[in-house]
């Protein structure tokens, strides 16, 4: 089989694409459970720092219980749970009570199964390919989780941070000095950023999470990447706000996301990072 993906690229990266269906389908689960895990381990937390017994609750993990309708409790057949091709098939509805099933779904099947088709085709049969699947497919479930919660959970963003300066060791994307460089110049950029906007306003303009999730794309991609990242992300950030402030009416005060900025930053930086440092280079 690996000497079949060698000789026939097309077919090792239609193989990654549908098997990524799948992953894109597990991070769904991810992205809709790990929030919620999370918060019931804070309240058991609390309740035994503060001397009370921990509420009794269900058995809830990326496994348990198995996925069911919101609306009518309908647990999900596997035939219903086909990435992409069970929502086009149902019309996108729950098939016992007719309610209307999120299209946030097979969106991000598709999403992660068309950028790990793109990252096999950039980087072939090479180490770099799962390496870079799995800083994607990372990507992808935080900036769902950032969209839905406004939070980057520490529990994904710091081994981010780890896995980068691991598979940099060997100099892998970049050399470890530059991955190092990358990590802590990636935190203290927005770490800088955000106490110079709080002593100026009094109010803080974005989370941790934002600086863990920029050192974890400069230990993977290197310093290098940052600059290009910060102001791509930043530009686009920017002109989808004001598209929201005006043709959504979205409040100036009512906060955005800056992880899902960062993602698309991060991704780009991935993909066309060369690129877009010497166009970087060459402008300013």
């Amino acid at each position: 089989m690996l000497q079949a993906f060698q000789a026939y690229p097309a077919l090792f990266v239609t193989t990654v694409v549908l098997a990524s269906l799948a992953v894109g389908s597990f991070l769904n689960v991810v992205i809709h459970r790990l929030p919620k895990m999370l918060e019931r381990q804070w309240r058991a937390e609390f309740a035994e720092h503060t001397g009370h017994e921990p509420a009794p609750e269900q058995r809830y993990n990326l496994a348990v219980p198995r996925s069911q309708c919101p609306s009518c409790g309908h647990r999900i057949t596997a035939l219903e749970n086909i990435p992409v091709v069970s929502y086009i098939v149902l019309g996108g509805r729950c098939s016992a009570c007719k309610a209307r099933i999120s299209p946030r779904y097979p969106i991000v099947e598709a999403l992660t199964g068309a950028c790990s088709g793109y990252v096999v085709w950039r980087y072939g049969f090479s180490w770099q390919a799962p390496a870079a699947l799995l800083f994607v497919w990372t990507m992808i479930a935080l900036a769902f989780i950032d969209l839905d919660t406004f939070y980057l959970p520490d529990a994904v963003t710091l081994p981010l941070i780890w896995t980068g300066l691991l598979v940099n060791l060997g100099g892998l994307f970049v050399d470890l000095q530059s991955a190092v460089i990358g990590a802590v110049a990636g935190y203290l950029a927005l770490w800088s950023v955000f106490w110079a906007y709080k002593f100026a306003t009094g109010k803080e303009g974005m989370g941790y999470g934002d600086f863990k999730l920029l050192a974890g794309i400069g230990a993977w991609l290197g310093w290098k990447t940052l600059p290009v990242v910060v102001l791509l992300s930043s530009f686009v950030g920017a002109i989808v706000g004001i598209s929201l402030i005006v043709f959504a009416r979205h409040g100036r005060n009512v906060p955005i996301p800056f992880g899902p900025y960062l993602v698309l930053g991060g991704l780009a930086a991935m993909f066309w990072g060369d690129a877009l440092i010497q166009y970087y280079l060459q402008t300013f």
